[in-house]
C-alpha cells in the first residue's frame, strides 16, 4: 500500500487535492470533529485537564476556541489528547483499506506529530497567499489570532515544502489540479 500525505498552508486546498486522488482518503479533521461530538472518553480527558472549558459532552467546538484563545499553551495540550486517538482512527483505517493500492492522509500535522513513515509518499499543495487568504476569510470561522496560534505549532511550510517529492500548485482550479495528480500517480506507477 502507497501511503501519500498532503501537506500545505492552511487554507491551500489540501482537502480538496486529496480527495480528488480518487483514492480512500484518512481526513484528521473530520475524525476530530466526529471524536468532539461523540467519544466520551476524549471529553473526560479533555475535562480533566481544562474543566473551565468542558463543563459537559459533547465537546463543543467554540469551547474549544475559548480555551485555545484563553491561553495558546492550552492547544497542546488538546492536541496531544486529540491526536493519540487519530493515531488510532488511522490504524483502523489503514487495515481497513490494506487492500487498497493507495490511500491519501489529510492530516494538517501529520510531520508536526510524526505520523507519517519514512516510505511515504509526501505531495505539497502550494498556493498564492493572497488567494489563501481570500478563501479563508470566506469562512465562517476565520480568525486571525486563531489561524497564528495554529502556525505557531507547524513546522515552517519551507520545510515542508522541502521534504515533499511532489509539488502541486494549486490555482484552485480543478482542471489543472487533475493533471497534477494524473502525472504524480503515473510516475507513483512507474
Amino acid at each position: 500500500m502507497v501511503k501519500i500525505g498532503i501537506l500545505g498552508d492552511i487554507g491551500s486546498g489540501k482537502s480538496f487535492v486529496a480527495n480528488s486522488f480518487g483514492y480512500p482518503v484518512f481526513n484528521a479533521d473530520k475524525i476530530v470533529a466526529e471524536l468532539y461530538q461523540n467519544d466520551k472518553l476524549i471529553f473526560s480527558k479533555l475535562k480533566k485537564i481544562l474543566p473551565k472549558y468542558f463543563p459537559k459532552f459533547p465537546v463543543s467546538k467554540k469551547k474549544v476556541l475559548d480555551a485555545i484563545f484563553d491561553d495558546e499553551r492550552n492547544l497542546k495540550k488538546i492536541v496531544k489528547i486529540v491526536h493519540e486517538e487519530v493515531r488510532k482512527k488511522l490504524n483502523i483505517f489503514l487495515k481497513q483499506n490494506s487492500s487498497k493500492r493507495i490511500v491519501i492522509l489529510d492530516i494538517p500535522l501529520l510531520l508536526e506529530n510524526k505520523i507519517n513513515n519514512k516510505q511515504d509518499i509526501l505531495v505539497f499543495v502550494q498556493s498564492q497567499k493572497t488567494d489563501v487568504l481570500k478563501r479563508l476569510k470566506k469562512r465562517k470561522n476565520y480568525n486571525r489570532k486563531l489561524l497564528s496560534i495554529f502556525k505557531k505549532i507547524q513546522l515552517p511550510l519551507d520545510l515542508k515544502k522541502k521534504k515533499s517529492k511532489y509539488i502541486i500548485k494549486n490555482d484552485f482550479t480543478k482542471k489543472k489540479i487533475f493533471k497534477e495528480i494524473k502525472y504524480i500517480l503515473k510516475d507513483i506507477n512507474k
